[in-house]
């Protein structure tokens, strides 16, 4: 508990402290104000590694291609959120719509122009990220998605959805899965951080051409599924 509170006044400390610098230079510069996001992400997994004994291995980091992508990851824990961005140069994240009225943070999503989407507005949606993700792409950004929607609890049955699958149909982009058991050691809606070793498995690329957005995520759901079962830590440190 005392670690963990440590970790959240870090948390709100460097979320004050690189506001101000992220939010005025992003109409300058965006890739300028994307990099000091990233050191305000560092700063976070700063705090989680040296607070809260919280560390990470990274399997298949050969695997991310140079050329822009869809990052489709398994989401059980607030901890990808920090950590995705800072292994890839040039990212955005699609992400509800109303999260951008959140002082500072939402701000900061918008200055950053990561992809904005009304969740209830169905398949109008789909439409949305396909738009947007174009452009981002085009100005060399890769996409990061949760391919499930939201925060996982561990050991749930999983629950793809197939909105990141036709964004890589219909822009040629390969996907790279990736799967993670963060929600071992950072539970979903949990305030303790326990300490321990994140493992992150990336994919190889799955190619989209020819493939249809059902076999996509299909492949993508299959590689990321079977890789848990390898990573999961749950059935022998039952916290």
């Amino acid at each position: 508990m005392l670690r963990s509170t440590l970790y959240w006044v870090w948390s709100i400390f460097s979320t004050l402290l690189m506001a101000v610098p992220v939010l005025a230079t992003a109409p300058f510069s965006t890739s300028f104000s994307l990099k000091l996001a990233h050191f305000w992400l560092k700063l976070n997994l700063f705090g989680l590694r040296h607070f809260c004994g919280l560390r990470w291995k990274v399997h298949g980091s050969e695997n991310i291609p140079t050329e822009p992508c869809l990052v489709l990851s398994k989401h059980q824990s607030t901890w990808e959120t920090y950590f995705l961005p800072t292994i890839l140069p040039k990212t955005v994240y699609v992400a509800k719509r109303s999260l951008a009225w959140i002082p500072i943070f939402g701000w900061a999503l918008v200055a950053l122009k990561f992809i904005l989407i009304d969740r209830k507005s169905g398949s109008n949606a789909v439409n949305q990220i396909i738009a947007q993700s174009k452009d981002r792409m085009a100005h060399g950004y890769s996409i990061i998605i949760f391919p499930e929607g939201t925060r996982m609890p561990v050991g749930a049955p999983p629950n793809y959805r197939i909105g990141g699958a036709a964004v890589a149909e219909k822009t040629g982009a390969g996907i790279l899965p990736v799967a993670l058991n963060s929600g071992e050691f950072w539970p979903r809606m949990g305030y303790i951080k326990w300490p321990g070793e994140i493992t992150v498995c990336i994919g190889p690329l799955i190619r989209s051409e020819g493939k249809s957005a059902s076999e996509l995520i299909h492949a993508t759901e299959t590689w990321i599924e079977n890789k848990m079962q390898d990573i999961s830590v749950a059935d022998r440190f039952p916290y």
